[in-house]
This record gives structure tokens, sequence and C-alpha cells, in this order.
């Protein structure tokens, strides 16, 4: 098992084969409006089941949790890196929100936090806490009913919610 680390303001650890969690903000705590949230709720699932396999996905009002496992790239037989996945989700949406609102600027802090998630780390009960975020912050009374947030029905790589 090949495990990589790179550096840019923070330190970031990637485990091939193993989930990683990941939490990205919003520059300047900017709140994002629906249609943004949607946008990025897109941009997220856009390589799942490619560059990785993804669990779960919430987009709140300033930032976003994530809970995914990096897959091979089948071009060059190496497992896709979190740098490669997170710039590929930060800059579609940057572009594609600053586009539909006729906006400039940053959209996203540059650093995203990330862990792997240890074997004495239930994948499970991480999942239930993105899930539980939009009814602790009181947007919702139900998660069931956020519609920024995306989970997969199984753990087998072909479903979809």
């Amino acid at each position: 098992m090949r495990q990589a680390f790179y550096r840019r303001q923070l330190p970031h650890l990637q485990r091939d084969y193993r989930p990683h969690f990941v939490t990205f903000c919003t520059h300047q705590r900017w709140t994002l409006p629906g249609f943004a949230r949607q946008i990025v709720l897109d941009c997220c699932l856009h390589d799942n089941d490619v560059k990785m396999s993804l669990y779960v996905s919430v987009v709140m009002p300033d930032h976003v949790h994530m809970i995914f496992t990096p897959l091979i790239n089948q071009e060059t037989q190496e497992i896709h890196s979190l740098a490669n996945i997170m710039d590929a989700i930060k800059g579609a949406s940057s572009h594609k929100i600053n586009h539909t609102s006729a906006r400039k600027g940053r959209v996203w802090q540059a650093e995203s936090f990330d862990h792997v998630l240890r074997s004495s780390e239930s994948l499970d009960a991480k999942v239930a806490y993105i899930l539980a975020n939009p009814v602790r912050r009181g947007l919702v009374s139900r998660w069931e009913d956020y519609p920024w947030l995306w989970r997969r029905s199984e753990r087998s790589p072909t479903t979809s919610a």
C-alpha cells in the first residue's frame, strides 16, 4: 500500500485504498447561494466512480464535507491524488459559480482539510456525522430534507443514490 505525502500550507497524507474525509471552505467564509450549492454538489459528483468512490457529500452554506476513496487512474495506473481530485472539484465549481453569477474572484480557500480514516474509525459513523451537519446547523429537521446532500445508498461502486 502506497502512502503519499505532500504539503501546501498544510500537510496532506494520502493512503491508497482508504477512505479520506475532506473539508473545504469558501473564501472569507462567503455564504454560497442555493444555485451555487447545487453547482458544487454537481461538481463533487462529477468524477464519482471515475477518480474517486464517493460515500457522502454535503454542501453547507460556507463549507463542504466529503468522504471518498481515490481510485486508480487507468491511463497512468496510479491512484488519483487528493490534490488532483480537489483541484478538479474546486476549479470547476469556482468557474461555474463565477460564470453563472457574473462575479469574479476566489470562491474557495486555497487549502482543504483532510485525513485518512483509520481502521479504528467507523466509516458509517463519519458518514452519519456528515449527514447530520445540516440538522446540527438548524437548516433542516431531517437530513433527508437537505437538497445539497448526496450519499451512496450502498457501498457498491456502481450504486448511486
